[in-house]
């Protein structure tokens, strides 16, 4: 009989990317949607590419905001595996990110430890937002001891829900912390990507920066080889591909791979600044979040994002099989081929 994995958040970017691979990897995958999802790229996964077979795949709704909903769903499932991947990275409110990333965090993790089921990992996809940024001075890069210091609501968010997550008795809880994640289908890099491809690379002041960015694929690898773990301890884990980057290197490889001339700019941080406020204020009408805000330019403008693997290539065997160039070769061929750029 197949291993069975719960996999959360199914229908965004990371969740999509776990699916595949999960399946890839022979499991049996139940992939937990909202009822509003987009699931185009989900159906695409229902049929087997070898045989023309159905996957061993079958979509779920889950009520993230009802435990009880949650056990009757784990327990018809009899899950072997969780992964909760599911999350908002744009709010309005400190409330809004806590309610969705923390709350709903801690309702899956009571419900799992509650459902009659035989549950041997639990894996929940964090942030390094939830470490936070360290000074450019640093010469040491984040570790999964680093003092927490997030500058942000979902950064802290993200914080709060480990630490519920840490408090639930008995669970077999392993935290996984990617950086900044590009791939196929991601939509927030994207931006820049498209910018760029419009012949701007612009800037936010002039600081120097050391950023770390990860492979949907290397993150997923990570994950799937969380669940794994035989420990009754509580891991965490931060994962990146192993390299610390200055703020020029994703336009570079950028120019280098598409063979596009780019023109260069600094923009001043107080115009920045003033313009992502004033977002803020013409959006709090809508329901949608701007892609640059107040909050969103704190992780922007931070000095050093660079963090430490050791932990995952020790204890999970993670090897990163993509540094910026190879991962963005992929991304942007998989863009152009699906006539985003």
């Amino acid at each position: 009989m197949k291993e069975r994995v719960f996999i959360t958040g199914a229908s965004g970017f990371i969740g999509y990317h776990l699916v595949k691979q999960a399946l890839g990897k022979g499991m049996e995958v139940h992939a937990a949607v909202r009822p509003t999802s987009d699931l185009e790229f989900l159906k695409k996964l229902a049929k087997d590419p070898k045989t023309g077979q159905p996957a061993a795949l079958q979509i779920v709704n889950a009520d993230f905001s009802s435990r009880e909903k949650l056990k009757d769903l784990l327990e018809a499932g009899g899950y072997t595996y969780i992964i909760h991947a599911a999350g908002v990275t744009k709010e309005k409110t400190a409330a809004a990110y806590n309610l969705v990333n923390a709350e709903y965090s801690l309702n899956l993790a009571q419900a799992a430890m509650s459902a009659d089921i035989p549950l041997k990992r639990f894996v929940f996809l964090s942030s390094l937002a939830a470490i936070g940024p360290i000074s450019y001075s640093e010469q040491q890069p984040i570790t999964e001891s680093t003092l927490p210091g997030p500058v942000t609501d979902y950064g802290k968010s993200k914080l709060l829900a480990e630490q519920y997550l840490e408090d639930v008795s008995g669970l077999p809880l392993t935290i996984i912390r990617p950086t900044a994640v590009y791939g196929p289908g991601e939509k927030d890099l994207f931006v820049l990507f498209k910018t760029l491809s419009g012949g701007l690379d612009a800037y936010i002041g002039t600081k120097p920066q050391r950023l770390s960015f990860v492979y949907v694929k290397d993150l997923v690898a990570a994950t799937l080889s969380a669940l794994t773990e035989n420990k009754k301890d509580v891991t965490v884990y931060n994962i990146s591909d192993g390299n610390a980057y200055d703020r020029y290197a994703l336009a570079d490889r950028f120019k280098e791979i598409s063979g596009k001339n780019v023109f260069r700019t600094h923009l001043p941080i107080i115009l920045v600044k003033w313009l992502a406020g004033l977002l803020d204020i013409i959006y709090s009408f809508s329901s949608k979040t701007p892609v640059l805000n107040r909050e969103k330019l704190k992780e922007l403008t931070a000095s050093n994002w660079n963090c430490s693997i050791d932990a995952a290539r020790n204890n999970l065997h993670y090897q990163p099989q993509y540094d910026l160039r190879q991962g963005l070769a992929e991304t942007l061929s998989w863009y152009k081929e699906n006539k985003w750029l």
